[in-house]
């Protein structure tokens, strides 16, 4: 476990703040996604499973397309 930790120290810098995003990104558009029950494609449980599943980019993808003019 500790050869691990160390093989990613270098990386942390990167990974943390790029971990943080995500998870920004993931609650976005997971509260838009349940406030809103119409979307441009699809329905609530697909986008659901996008933004979930396909990490930084299914949410902006979300965004992008998916989400219905308000």
């Amino acid at each position: 476990m500790e050869e691990i930790f160390e093989t990613l120290r270098p990386f942390l810098p990167i990974l943390i703040p790029l971990l943080i995003v995500q998870l920004g990104l993931v609650i976005a558009s997971w509260m838009h996604i349940f406030k809103h029950p119409n979307y441009r494609f699809g329905n609530r449980w697909l986008w659901l499973n996008v933004t979930l599943v396909i990490q930084i980019i299914g949410p902006l993808f979300y965004f992008f397309v998916g989400r219905e003019e308000d």
